[in-house]
This record gives structure tokens, C-alpha cells and sequence, in this order.
């Protein structure tokens, strides 16, 4: 493990479903009991919807709350999905039990975003009395915004139609808070600057509105290196890290007095650890999937790596190995999954981990699957459960069926010849009809696997005989 990576922070995953809309989460500890919540709001282009969780906020010693910008499978500026502001309940309400938790109040949180997520920080920040919000480049006009830049957001948020009257309802939320006076006392740090192509539109004409705040602070950045709206948080990340280093130990800029060192070693956790343990996005009443193959400790061929298994009540399974994402194999209906490695597995030991996810976002525990490739292990034999090792059947039709793990297909041959194939279902189970009628007598035949690269296993010989000696199976050829 690398120095950098030894350093990052450990970070609780949740899901808060007890508002109209399940909220998904990321949650840091504080550092040697500091009293402070930093809430996270992420900007358009954020890795997985959550902002600032690349590592860059590892070093402050507040709790940390990153909460995603994920809704149906849009973006919402956490406020509203087909102009339903059940979304802003239900993140106000994370934000509420996670302050409560921590025993803390408003004034010791701190609301923090770029872009989007800056517009999110001013907004919660004004109408819900949090006492520091730090916002860089934000706007204020949010339906123009998205139904002029982003429209695919812009549908997800304001409807299909985006009409003016709901883009004028996102364009005045943020101007009325301003012009009301809300939240007066609060200590807002802002950023823009000339070169961010929003600026003039979505920032300039409300400036007038903040400084009427007096406790706003606004960065304006003229550096010659900013080329561009995404440029402006980049070059002053530093000076905003600046300032979140001294709002987490209660020191806030431009006042006379400030209180320093807030810290309780020996603070009460069990409030957070509760609210942490009741919304974990690791669910124990979900059941982990079920791995038919590989087997455990199984050796596979190497050209025979496949996935299959079973896992009731999830949308998918979420495969790795190593912390690497490798896979995300789709779940059917019947609790059925599988998944087929485009590219052959190295020879050697694995140990691939496992989980199910439910429709609601929620994981299972983990299922390891340790198995061994080998560039010289031999596909199997299937197997032949139907018809019976020497079994007599009425005829004149025979219906075979079977298991093949790892084969992508089975194929049957008698004296030589080929009669058919069959496909190999995910969970390696066969079925074959032939379609024709066979004559009375013994027969032997010889069923045999293939898999996906072509090679072929030792066959497994089929043998049993038919009563029925109607001459319309006399004439069937088998």
C-alpha cells in the first residue's frame, strides 16, 4: 500500500430512506474529536455523483459528509426531480439526523460545493440557518442553467416539456432567499471570477443582494491561468482549503473574536454510530448471492473463466477482485445471474468478491470465490442426468438434459456422426430434444462440452434403450 493511499480516511457508506426519496451517502469521522460537520455537495462532472472525495478534504479534522447527487438516474442540484422537491425533503433531512447524531447544531456545519454544488450550499444553507457556506462558482439562475446547458438535466429536474413556468421557479429560489434576508448571520464565502463564461449571467447581477450580508466573503479571482467556469475552482482550491481549515476549528474570518480548538476527545459517538449502523448501504437481512460456478477452490480452464449464480431480490451483482471493480452481471427475474470475462484470466490463485444490490441501492454481504486458472486443466465431462445410465424408456421420443459448468455448449454424436448442440444456461444446466422418434434397441450416445474458445471436453457416453418398436420409429434413422 502506497503512503497516500495508507493516509485516506475511512469512509462509512449509507443510504437514508426514511424521506420520499433514498438518499445516498459517504461519511467520515472526525479527527481527534473536533465538533464540526463539513456537508459535500457535488458539482456536474463529479466522479459517481459525490463531490470533493478524491482524497483533497482527507486532511481536515471534522466530520465529513459527502451526499450524492443521484436520483433516478439524474442530477438534481438536490432540490427536485419533474419539479418534485421531495428530493430537498429528504437531503435536509439526511443533513438534520447526521447533525443531531453528532449532538452538533447549525452553527457548527459548514455547507461546501463548487458549480452545482455550490448553488446546493448556498441554497440549504440560506433557507435552513446553517452558519458557513463556502460556494465556488455558482448559479443563481438554475432553470435557465439547465435547460440551456445541461437539457438532459435540465428534463430530469423541470419535466419533459421544460417550460418557462418551471424554469422561472428554479430561476427565483435562490434570488428570493437573497432578497428576503435569510439566514443574515451567516458566513458565506464565495468564488467567481471574469474568466468563468457563467459569471456575467449567473453571478454579477446578484452580488449586490450578498453584500448586504455582513458576513460575506467573495474571492475574485483575475489569474490569467483560468481559462474557463471549471479553471476557477481548480486554481483556488488552496485558498478554499484555507478557509475550511479555519471554519472546522471555529475560526471564521472577519471577526473580531474567534473560538479556537474545538475539540472533544472523549465526545459520545454512539448517536452517530447508531444513525451510521441503521442506514449502512451493507444490509445483513440481505442475503449475499450464491456463486454456482467457479466451485470454491476449484480449478478452472483458463479459456473457461465464467460467472454464475443465484441472488433473489437483487438487480445486479457487483463483481471484484483485488478492490478492482471487474463486473456488474444484471440479475433475472427467476434470481438467476451470470457473467462471461471478455478477456481470458491469467493462470494462478483468485479471489473474487462478490455482492448483490437491491433496487433500492442496498448490499449484500460479501461472497468470496477463491478458485485456481491452469493453462492445463481440461474442460470437463458433462453431466447427463436424463436419460439414466442404461435406463429403459418407453419411446419412441428422448428428451436428454444435464449440467455443464464453464461449457458454453454441449454436443451429442452417435457412431461418429453428429446429431446436435444445445446453448448451456448461465447456471451450466442443459436441455436437448432431438425431434425425432427412435427405434427400438440400445443406444449409445456420446454427449461432450465445448466452451467458449472452442475446446472440446472428454464426451460422456449416454447409454440406454428405447421399448417402443412402432414402425414410425423403425424409420427415424436414430
Amino acid at each position: 500500500m502506497s503512503e497516500a493511499a495508507a493516509k485516506r480516511r475511512p469512509v462509512v457508506q449509507g443510504i437514508d430512506a426514511s424521506g420520499g426519496c433514498p438518499v445516498e451517502y459517504r461519511f467520515a469521522h472526525a479527527r481527534n474529536g473536533n465538533r464540526h460537520l463539513m456537508v459535500v455537495f457535488a458539482n456536474i462532472f463529479a466522479p459517481d455523483d459525490y463531490g470533493w472525495a478524491t482524497g483533497v478534504l482527507d486532511s481536515l479534522r471534522s466530520n465529513v459528509l459527502w451526499i450524492r447527487d443521484r436520483f433516478d438516474g439524474g442530477n438534481t442540484y438536490y432540490l427536485c426531480k419533474g419539479m418534485d422537491f421531495s428530493v430537498e425533503r429528504s437531503v435536509i433531512g439526511l443533513i438534520s439526523r447526521v447533525v443531531k447524531s453528532l449532538g452538533l447544531t447549525p452553527d457548527d456545519v459548514t455547507l461546501w460545493g463548487s458549480s452545482k454544488g455550490g448553488s446546493a450550499a448556498l441554497y440549504f444553507g440560506l433557507r435552513y440557518g446553517f452558519r458557513n457556506i463556502v460556494a465556488s462558482v455558482p448559479q443563481f439562475r438554475i432553470g435557465t442553467f439547465v435547460r440551456d446547458v445541461y437539457p438532459d438535466t435540465g428534463r430530469h429536474m423541470l419535466g419533459e416539456a421544460m417550460s418557462d413556468d418551471n424554469v422561472g421557479v428554479l430561476d427565483a429560489i435562490l434570488p428570493n432567499l437573497l432578497s428576503a434576508g435569510a439566514n443574515p448571520d451567516a458566513h458565506i464565502y464565495m468564488v467567481s471570477s471574469p474568466q468563468d463564461e457563467q459569471y456575467v449571467s449567473q453571478v454579477e447581477p446578484f452580488l449586490g443582494l450578498l453584500q448586504r450580508y455582513p458576513n460575506f466573503n467573495f474571492l475574485f479571482s483575475e489569474s490569467p491561468f483560468i481559462t474557463g467556469h471549471g479553471k476557477v475552482t481548480q486554481r483556488n482550491t488552496p485558498p478554499l482549503l484555507g478557509i475550511a481549515y479555519l471554519l472546522v476549528e471555529g475560526i471564521t474570518p472577519r471577526l473580531g473574536s474567534v473560538r479556537h480548538g474545538y475539540e472533544q476527545p472523549d465526545a459520545d459517538r454512539s448517536g452517530i454510530d447508531t444513525f451510521l449502523t441503521s442506514t449502512s448501504v451493507i444490509q445483513d437481512s440481505f442475503a449475499p448471492p450464491t456463486v454456482t460456478t467457479p466451485a470454491a477452490q476449484a480449478e478452472v480452464p483458463a479459456g473457461s473463466v465464467r460467472f454464475t449464480g443465484w441472488a433473489p431480490g437483487a438487480v445486479r451483482v457487483s463483481i471484484w477482485e483485488n478492490g478492482k471493480y471487474l463486473a456488474s452481471a444484471p440479475v433475472a427475474a427467476d434470481g438467476t445471474w451470470a457473467w462471461n470475462p471478455e478477456q481470458p484470466w491469467k493462470a494462478g490463485r483468485h479471489l473474487v468478491r462478490l455482492f448483490a444490490v437491491d433496487p433500492s441501492g442496498y448490499q449484500s454481504e460479501r461472497t468470496d470465490v477463491p478458485f485456481t486458472v491452469s493453462q492445463y486443466v481440461r474442460l470437463l465431462a458433462p453431466v447427463v442426468r436424463s436419460p439414466g445410465a442404461h435406463q429403459q424408456l418407453p419411446g419412441p421420443s428422448v428428451t436428454f438434459d444435464g449440467v455443464a459448468p464453464g461449457a458454453a455448449q454441449v454436443g451429442f454424436r452417435q457412431g461418429g456422426n453428429l446429431l446436435g448442440a444445445t446453448a448451456v444456461a448461465p447456471e451450466g444446466g442443459w436441455s436437448w430434444d432431438p425431434g425425432g422418434l427412435w427405434p427400438a434397441g440400445t443406444h449409445s450416445v456420446e454427449v461432450f462440452a465445448v466452451d467458449a474458445a472452442g475446446t472440446e471436453s472428454p464426451a460422456t457416453p449416454a447409454v440406454f434403450t428405447v421399448l417402443n418398436t412402432s414402425a414410425g420409429a423403425a424409420q427415424a434413422g436414430y
